[in-house]
Protein backbone atom coordinates (compact mmCIF):
# COMPACT_ATOMS: atom_id res chain seq x y z
CA UNK A 1 0.00 0.00 0.00
CA UNK A 2 1.09 3.57 -0.54
CA UNK A 3 2.89 5.56 2.12
CA UNK A 4 1.78 9.01 0.92
CA UNK A 5 -0.88 10.78 2.97
CA UNK A 6 -1.30 13.89 0.84
CA UNK A 7 -0.52 15.01 -2.68
CA UNK A 8 3.25 15.41 -2.96
CA UNK A 9 4.76 18.53 -4.43
CA UNK A 10 5.53 18.08 -8.13
CA UNK A 11 5.77 19.77 -11.50
CA UNK A 12 5.05 17.98 -14.81
CA UNK A 13 4.27 18.77 -18.45
CA UNK A 14 0.82 18.13 -19.81
CA UNK A 15 -0.22 17.03 -23.29
CA UNK A 16 0.09 20.60 -24.56
CA UNK A 17 3.61 21.06 -23.19
CA UNK A 18 2.45 23.33 -20.34
CA UNK A 19 3.85 22.89 -16.85
CA UNK A 20 1.40 21.94 -14.14
CA UNK A 21 2.22 22.00 -10.43
CA UNK A 22 0.57 20.09 -7.63
CA UNK A 23 -0.32 23.40 -5.95
CA UNK A 24 -2.59 24.17 -8.92
CA UNK A 25 -4.56 20.99 -8.22
CA UNK A 26 -5.85 21.96 -4.79
CA UNK A 27 -9.38 23.27 -4.22
CA UNK A 28 -11.38 20.37 -5.64
CA UNK A 29 -11.30 16.57 -5.41
CA UNK A 30 -8.58 15.13 -7.62
CA UNK A 31 -8.14 11.75 -9.28
CA UNK A 32 -4.63 10.97 -10.51
CA UNK A 33 -4.35 7.70 -12.34
CA UNK A 34 -1.05 6.17 -13.42
CA UNK A 35 -1.19 3.86 -16.42
CA UNK A 36 1.57 2.05 -18.36
CA UNK A 37 1.38 3.22 -22.00
CA UNK A 38 -0.66 5.24 -24.49
CA UNK A 39 -2.45 3.18 -27.17
CA UNK A 40 -1.96 -0.21 -25.47
CA UNK A 41 -5.20 -2.24 -25.21
CA UNK A 42 -5.48 -2.19 -21.41
CA UNK A 43 -4.57 1.46 -21.10
CA UNK A 44 -7.00 2.42 -23.84
CA UNK A 45 -9.76 0.54 -21.98
CA UNK A 46 -8.85 2.34 -18.75
CA UNK A 47 -8.69 5.89 -20.14
CA UNK A 48 -11.91 5.30 -22.08
CA UNK A 49 -13.57 4.17 -18.83
CA UNK A 50 -12.53 7.46 -17.24
CA UNK A 51 -13.76 9.30 -20.35
CA UNK A 52 -17.11 7.50 -20.34
CA UNK A 53 -17.62 8.36 -16.65
CA UNK A 54 -16.36 11.92 -16.96
CA UNK A 55 -19.80 13.40 -16.26
CA UNK A 56 -19.91 11.44 -12.99
CA UNK A 57 -16.61 13.05 -12.00
CA UNK A 58 -17.97 16.48 -12.97
CA UNK A 59 -21.07 15.80 -10.86
CA UNK A 60 -18.89 15.31 -7.76
CA UNK A 61 -16.67 18.29 -8.67
CA UNK A 62 -13.55 16.21 -9.30
CA UNK A 63 -10.67 16.80 -11.65
CA UNK A 64 -9.22 13.77 -13.47
CA UNK A 65 -5.64 13.54 -14.73
CA UNK A 66 -3.85 10.57 -16.27
CA UNK A 67 -0.09 10.00 -15.99
CA UNK A 68 2.20 7.77 -18.03
CA UNK A 69 5.79 7.74 -19.22
CA UNK A 70 4.78 8.79 -22.73
CA UNK A 71 5.80 12.19 -24.08
CA UNK A 72 3.49 15.11 -24.87
CA UNK A 73 3.22 14.21 -28.57
CA UNK A 74 2.03 10.70 -27.76
CA UNK A 75 -0.44 12.06 -25.20
CA UNK A 76 -1.78 14.58 -27.71
CA UNK A 77 -2.46 11.83 -30.26
CA UNK A 78 -4.00 9.58 -27.60
CA UNK A 79 -6.34 12.36 -26.45
CA UNK A 80 -7.38 13.19 -30.01
CA UNK A 81 -7.96 9.57 -31.05
CA UNK A 82 -10.13 8.75 -28.03
CA UNK A 83 -11.71 12.19 -27.39
CA UNK A 84 -10.38 12.35 -23.85
CA UNK A 85 -11.79 15.31 -21.88
CA UNK A 86 -8.98 15.40 -19.30
CA UNK A 87 -5.27 16.16 -19.18
CA UNK A 88 -2.49 13.63 -19.46
CA UNK A 89 0.85 14.33 -17.78
CA UNK A 90 4.21 13.08 -19.01
CA UNK A 91 6.45 11.21 -16.60
CA UNK A 92 9.22 10.27 -19.03
CA UNK A 93 11.89 10.12 -16.34
CA UNK A 94 9.64 8.18 -13.92
CA UNK A 95 10.01 10.84 -11.20
CA UNK A 96 6.27 11.00 -10.50
CA UNK A 97 6.04 7.21 -10.24
CA UNK A 98 8.86 7.28 -7.68
CA UNK A 99 7.35 10.22 -5.81
CA UNK A 100 3.97 8.46 -5.50
CA UNK A 101 5.53 5.04 -4.86
CA UNK A 102 3.91 3.43 -7.90
CA UNK A 103 5.24 -0.10 -8.20
CA UNK A 104 5.90 -1.93 -11.45
CA UNK A 105 4.46 -5.35 -12.22
CA UNK A 106 6.03 -8.49 -13.66
CA UNK A 107 9.39 -7.89 -11.94
CA UNK A 108 9.23 -4.20 -12.82
CA UNK A 109 8.90 -4.79 -16.57
CA UNK A 110 5.42 -3.28 -16.77
CA UNK A 111 4.81 0.15 -15.24
CA UNK A 112 2.19 -0.03 -12.48
CA UNK A 113 -1.45 0.92 -12.83
CA UNK A 114 -2.52 2.83 -9.72
CA UNK A 115 -5.11 5.47 -8.92
CA UNK A 116 -4.88 8.09 -6.17
CA UNK A 117 -7.90 10.09 -5.02
CA UNK A 118 -7.40 13.30 -3.04
CA UNK A 119 -9.87 15.59 -1.35
CA UNK A 120 -9.96 19.33 -2.11
CA UNK A 121 -7.21 20.01 0.47
CA UNK A 122 -4.86 17.45 -1.08
CA UNK A 123 -5.37 14.71 1.53
CA UNK A 124 -5.30 11.14 0.15
CA UNK A 125 -8.74 9.58 0.59
CA UNK A 126 -8.32 6.47 -1.58
CA UNK A 127 -5.66 4.44 -3.36
CA UNK A 128 -6.33 1.56 -5.74
CA UNK A 129 -3.90 -0.71 -7.55
CA UNK A 130 -4.79 -3.28 -10.21
CA UNK A 131 -3.18 -4.02 -13.53
CA UNK A 132 -6.31 -5.67 -14.97
CA UNK A 133 -9.45 -4.23 -13.32
CA UNK A 134 -9.62 -1.10 -15.47
CA UNK A 135 -13.22 -0.11 -14.72
CA UNK A 136 -12.72 -0.61 -10.99
CA UNK A 137 -10.25 2.31 -10.97
CA UNK A 138 -13.12 4.54 -12.09
CA UNK A 139 -15.85 3.09 -9.86
CA UNK A 140 -13.72 3.15 -6.72
CA UNK A 141 -12.60 6.74 -7.40
CA UNK A 142 -16.13 8.06 -7.75
CA UNK A 143 -17.30 6.14 -4.67
CA UNK A 144 -14.37 7.43 -2.58
CA UNK A 145 -15.26 11.02 -3.44
CA UNK A 146 -18.94 10.45 -2.66
CA UNK A 147 -18.06 8.80 0.67
CA UNK A 148 -15.75 11.69 1.58
CA UNK A 149 -18.54 14.18 0.79
CA UNK A 150 -20.90 12.30 3.14
CA UNK A 151 -18.37 12.58 5.98
CA UNK A 152 -18.23 16.36 5.52
CA UNK A 153 -22.03 16.81 5.50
Amino acid sequence: MTTIKEIPSFKAKDDKGHWLTSDELLGQPLVLFFYPKDFSPGCTAEVCSFRDSFQDFNDVGARVIGISQDDEASHKGFIEKHSLPFQLLSDENKELRKLFGVKGDLFGLIPGRETFVFDSKGKLIHHFRSQTKFEKHVAESIQAIRDAEKKVD
